[in-house]
């Protein structure tokens, strides 16, 4: 009805896509982006239909948001022939924004209140702003109208926890709306650029190329999840198995666990680093709706199911008012469990249901017996050995920065107890960067999360939800949906390797029948060569990894060993991120 007048017509349901754009108030800037946005969906064999203003009222909201108020406007896409379901349809709208995005981020001066696409989607239509959860009906005039239905609503309002108050950092994304922090991104950020080059997808076939970078600098926490939940499931996961991929419950040392959803677990450990921290997170593709909480469950998340067939979950009960007698049932999300509605279906699907009939495809413990390889169960006898180290401890321990304070108070109790050492609580030491002392690389650097509102977790009384294990070396095809290769897998119980560990990484090639090869590389340099020195042999290092990868190797062993008096380490977090970046 309100398309009436603008010239043009909608096609049936899914087989047009709508989408939601914030634009400069700059005329011209936003006539070049108009403009980028019909020319990519034109050149991805998409229907330009037409353009609507969407009707707001400003005057409700804070002056600090109408400083920064963009033009709403919505283009309306159909779908073309290259496109044989809904699904492909969707694929190709996320690839037109991807594509538009880069170009007005590398060629557009846009500034505050700029550019930004809240949805593209045959499906979903995302309605937000720098605005309170009350100001939002009142500003979209749409949401006012009685024939404005759906079948499902995600809303959240968020505090700006690890950034700034704007507009498109507004809950929700075009997935999700998330309660908490991942205190583990910057991490998941880097190997998700890190697999950009040998990522393949059955699904998204060529396009995949144009998606990247995946995950814009300067996001929050919670849009950069958003983006890796897209890519996985309009790569051609379900949105649960996506979510169970990103946020798995805590499985390695669960004994109440069946050895199938452990094998689930374990298999695509690899796969997918977790983004972890206390986060509960309402998700949709705009056919299923669900939430998940994370493995400690350290935010709160409690729902209520109506005699009517309405789910309500939010981090409280109360958040509607609905009364006692019309509540069939009640309950909370528990840690690391899943509650899914599918529109498709009409039902509601618990948490067991979910992962059994997603555990039920595959044998996974076929897969990780046919792919995983433990590095304990590995022995290097007959083989080359490491030579143990005659030169005087002290004279090693100087030349690596070891204090008698790091001596007594660190390595000593963890030694002598296998145990991370106790302190009180709080530093008093000064920041590396103001310290008069030498300091070592590693202490210019500090864990980055919102203290303030993470928890404290004891690693010994909270051992079910932690685990030290590791992988090395390549990592398994994200996108590999199908399962048509399976990719060996090195695993390492802790993270740090003894004698024997580090002997069967030297002759890994020979222990596992060449699935694997490793390649030592030297990280010292001549000391009388000074500083240019050590960046001419950062340089090297760099490039005889680069080699070793062409080669064929799979592992690449960096290591300080060759230091002597005329031979100075390159301090490891430097040699280990310039060889990975």
């Amino acid at each position: 009805r309100s398309l009436e007048g603008l010239g043009f017509e909608l096609p049936p349901i899914g087989a047009y896509g709508v989408g939601m754009v914030f634009l400069p108030q700059d005329e011209s800037v936003r006539s070049k982006i108009q403009r980028l946005l019909e020319e990519y969906a034109q050149a991805e064999g998409q229907e330009v239909l037409g353009w609507r203003d969407v009707p707001v009222d400003n005057s409700g909201i804070s002056q600090t948001a109408r400083d920064v108020e963009p033009v709403v406007r919505q283009i309306f896409v159909g779908r073309g022939g290259n496109c044989n379901s809904v699904q492909d349809f969707e694929r190709k709208l996320f690839v037109i924004r991807k594509q538009v995005e880069h170009r007005v981020t590398a060629s557009l001066e846009v500034g505050a209140g700029g550019f930004y696409l809240p949805s593209m989607s045959a499906r979903t239509i995302i309605y937000k702003g720098m605005l309170l959860a009350s100001q939002v009906g009142d500003y979209y005039l749409d949401l006012l109208s009685p024939t404005f239905t759906s079948a499902l609503a995600l809303v959240h309002q968020r505090f700006s926890t690890n950034t700034f108050p704007s507009w498109e950092l507004a809950h929700p994304f075009r997935m999700i709306g998330h309660n908490g922090e991942f205190n583990t991104l910057r991490g998941n950020v880097n190997w998700m650029k890190a697999r950009q080059q040998a990522l393949t997808s059955p699904v998204m076939g060529e396009d995949l190329a144009k998606l990247w970078p995946l995950i814009d600098e300067g996001q929050s926490d919670s849009a950069s999840f958003d983006n890796a939940l897209e890519l996985l499931v309009l790569g051609g996961y379900t949105p649960a198995q996506a979510m169970m991929l990103l946020i798995p419950e805590a499985w390695s040392g669960n004994a109440l666990m069946s050895q199938e959803r452990k094998d689930f677990f374990e298999y695509h450990a690899p796969v997918m680093e977790p983004w972890d921290g206390p986060a509960a997170v309402a998700f949709t593709d705009g056919v299923q709706i669900g939430a998940t909480l994370d493995r400690n469950g350290l935010r709160p998340a409690r729902y209520v199911v109506t005699k009517d067939d309405l789910v309500i979950l939010a981090s409280e009960v109360g958040v509607l008012p609905i009364k006692e007698e019309n509540i069939a049932h009640k309950w909370r999300l528990e840690p690391g469990k899943m509650l899914l509605i599918d529109t498709d279906q009409g039902r509601i699907i618990g948490d067991e249901e979910i992962k059994e009939t997603l555990i039920a495809k595959r044998d996974y413990g076929a897969l990780l017996r046919e792919s995983a390889v433990s590095l304990s169960d590995l022995k290097a006898a007959k083989t080359q050995k490491v030579s143990r180290d005659t030169r005087g401890l002290l004279d090693i321990q100087q030349s690596f920065g070891f204090t008698q304070e790091d001596i007594k108070f660190v390595l000593t109790p963890m030694a002598e107890s296998g145990q991370e050492p106790t302190a009180s609580m709080g530093n008093d030491s000064p920041l590396a960067v103001l310290s008069d002392k030498n300091k070592s690389l590693y202490s210019y650097f500090k864990q980055l999360f919102a203290q303030v509102t993470n928890p404290p977790v004891d690693p010994i009384r909270e051992e079910l939800v932690m685990s030290l294990i590791s992988y090395i070396g390549p990592k398994p095809n994200l996108l590999g949906v199908d399962y048509s290769t399976v990719t060996k897998r090195l695993q390492v119980s802790q993270p740090i390797l003894g004698f024997d560990d580090y002997e069967a990484l030297l002759n890994i090639g020979q222990l596992t029948d060449g699935a694997f090869d490793s390649e030592v590389i030297d990280t010292t340099f001549v000391r009388d060569d000074g500083p240019d020195g050590m960046e001419r042999a950062l340089s090297a290092i760099c490039e005889q990894a680069e080699r070793a990868v062409h080669k064929g190797k799979t592992i690449l062993i960096l290591s300080d060993s060759a230091v002597d008096q005329a031979r100075v380490a390159i301090p490891a977090l430097l040699a280990t991120s310039g060889v990975h970046h």
